[in-house]
């Protein structure tokens, strides 16, 4: 069978074990202090593929506190590296940085634990403290548009992401069911019921939502009550009109996530903050958190100096409420009621992130939309205070979507009234392409989206280039059977293959393009463990184009200028065996890297 240890699966891990080793013995040797600090001693891929697999920082790190020149550091630490049976070549570049090329045999041993292990390839077992993901959390009050689908697939895929590097996750999404947004979602449900009894409405007023979406709802109260609630005031019939237009709304919101392939763990209402979870004690969290933070002397009344400039015309100096925030980093102390008494946003958010942080989260990521990047240091004060410095926070600002149709803008939806709906791009485009485009650039920089690039079937469309590289490996495997008749024919089955294919003779690859497509596998579980790490799946995304891109490329090779490097030779099949691991190899790190973004891994494409 193919070696499958912890070495051969993560060579960049193993290499950075071998310069800590060779570091170790010069510690021993005193030709470096005891007590010096081998924490900051990295291993990573170079910038320039020319200059080796991978580099060493260790000398520049070290050379400080060991009283040395980095250079002469290095040549010490490249003679030991030298003598390694993984090392074929080291080099010194610039001041002290180690460059290391590394024998065909690691990259051969790389490929073979990548088959052997399959879909568990590059799967974390290290664990970690549980960590909350909050993503999407769109106020109920309509169908999602475009920019929701961003933060969505994008909270969903970082999930998936940290739970494939081992970390306990929850997905969460918080109702924001307390503000006055929900009592104009009610109004307006209520115009629309009227216009189920038969009146005629006229024009939506200002101030209320116009979108087809509330028709159902208004048939649904006046199938629910009759006339009933026409003639009674507003205070009467609101909060039972909100709370059907809530559910209903949030009906639409999760058909509208499962459309995309988007689950939650957790929907936790605003509002329970405030009266109480239904068929629970708890009460007024927000007044209690207040109490609780004014008790340790976070919370004070006080007077808030107008803002630099002209103040707003609404700006009241007054003395009120005020939780020290600048205590814990924020530039301002920040309000938490209102002059009416009312509680603000920020108070129940941080009764919300306090919650999180009694039920065992000290790990916190919030996925918010670009308008929100002003609010990041008041909330990360407010966790470090209610956690006592316990918990850490990290906000991820989802940007802008900029929808197109062959580089024109998209007109606004007809049944939202002003945007485009989620469910109406993935129901034109499908959720792979959805998915996949929406994470193939950073999650902080603006997003065009071009409803008709993402389906062509071209290589400047990136789900369909990877896609089809993972359908083009398959279909290789059904080709070779002509020459191996013996491959099994389920292409799920990766067990029954990795048990044939370990008796591959990996030796015989040996050409440049065999070499670089097994050095990307061997990469790939460094690259999960950095984007987890960094809360970045992008890095995914722009790796497995990266991979497929090589692999296309190696395929193009074997056509008529260069036959004898085709995957399948008809008259050699141990050779074909070997090249048969190879695209083994590929596609299984392309089904596992797809499967972290949400997107189907097909096995053919027509």
């Amino acid at each position: 069978m193919f070696e499958n240890t912890d070495e051969t699966s993560h060579v960049t891990a193993a290499v950075l074990n071998r310069v800590q080793a060779v570091v170790a013995a010069l510690v021993a040797a005193g030709a470096l202090p005891a007590a010096i600090d081998r924490s900051r001693v990295l291993v990573e891929p170079p910038r320039d593929p020319s200059h080796g697999d991978l580099a060493t920082n260790a000398a520049m790190v070290l050379a400080k506190d060991a009283g040395r020149k980095p250079r002469d550091l290095a040549e010490e630490i490249a003679a030991k590296l030298r003598a390694d049976d993984w090392v074929a070549k080291v080099d010194i570049a610039g001041p002290g940085f180690i460059n290391l090329t590394l024998k065909p045999q690691v990259w051969r041993a790389a490929l073979g634990a990548a088959v052997a292990a399959g879909p568990d390839y590059a799967h974390g077992t290290a664990g970690g403290p549980p960590v909350n993901v909050e993503y999407v959390s769109a106020n109920p009050t309509g169908p999602m548009h475009v920019g929701h689908c961003r933060g969505a697939v994008f909270g969903d895929a970082l999930a998936n992401l940290l739970a494939f590097a081992g970390r306990p996750v929850t997905r969460e999404y918080y109702i924001n069911d307390a503000g006055a947004q929900v009592d104009v979602l009610a109004r307006s449900a209520f115009l629309r019921y009227r216009e189920a009894l038969g009146e005629d409405i006229g024009p939506i007023p200002e101030g209320l939502y116009p979108g087809d979406y509330l028709v159902p709802v208004g048939q649904a109260l006046a199938e629910k009550f009759g006339a009933a609630l026409r003639q009674q005031p507003e205070s009467a019939w609101l909060a039972e009109v909100r709370q059907i237009a809530i559910d209903m709304m949030m009906g639409m919101i999760r058909d509208d996530l499962a459309a995309l392939n988007v689950r939650h763990d957790v929907f936790f209402s605003e509002r329970s903050l405030i009266e109480g979870a239904e068929g629970a004690k708890t009460g007024d969290q927000v007044g209690a958190t207040i109490a609780t933070l004014r008790a340790e002397g976070k919370v004070y009344e006080g007077r808030l100096p107008p803002p630099k400039g002209a103040p707003p015309e609404d700006w009241e100096d007054r003395e009120q409420t005020l939780f020290r925030a600048t205590d814990f980093g924020d530039d301002i102390d920040r309000p938490l009621k209102k002059s009416d008494g009312s509680y603000t946003y920020f108070a129940s958010d941080i009764a919300y992130h306090k919650n999180k942080v009694a039920r065992g989260f000290d790990d916190l990521i919030d996925v918010w939309g670009a308008d929100h990047g002003g609010y990041i240091k008041r909330m990360q004060a407010a966790v470090k205070a209610v956690s006592d410095g316990r918990a850490a926070l990290d906000v991820k600002i989802v940007q802008l979507v900029k929808l197109l149709r062959a580089g024109q803008p998209v007109k606004m939806s007809k049944r939202a009234g002003d945007f485009v709906t989620l469910r109406e791009v993935v129901d034109e485009v499908g959720k792979d392409a959805v998915r996949f485009m929406m994470l193939y650039r950073k999650n902080d920089a603006v997003l065009d989206f071009d409803l008709a690039k993402v389906i062509e079937q071209s290589r400047d469309n990136p789900v369909f280039y990877v896609q089809y590289g993972h359908a083009r490996g398959q279909s290789i495997f059904r080709n070779a059977r002509e020459v191996l008749p013996d491959l099994p024919e389920d292409p799920k089955d990766w067990a029954a293959r990795a048990a044939l294919l370990a008796g591959a003779s990996l030796d015989r690859l040996d050409d440049p393009g065999e070499l670089a497509l097994m050095r990307a596998v061997a990469q790939f579980p460094r690259l999960v463990e950095a984007a987890a790490v960094a809360h970045e799946p992008h890095r995914i995304a722009f790796y497995l184009y990266d991979l497929a891109s090589a692999f296309h490329g190696q395929y193009t090779r074997g056509g008529k200028d260069s036959p004898h490097l085709r995957f399948i030779i008809q008259d050699d099949p141990q050779l074909t065996l070997a090249r048969l691991a190879l695209v083994q190899g590929v596609i299984t790190v392309l089904s596992v890297g797809l499967g972290l973004l949400g997107v189907e891994a097909p096995d053919e494409m027509r």
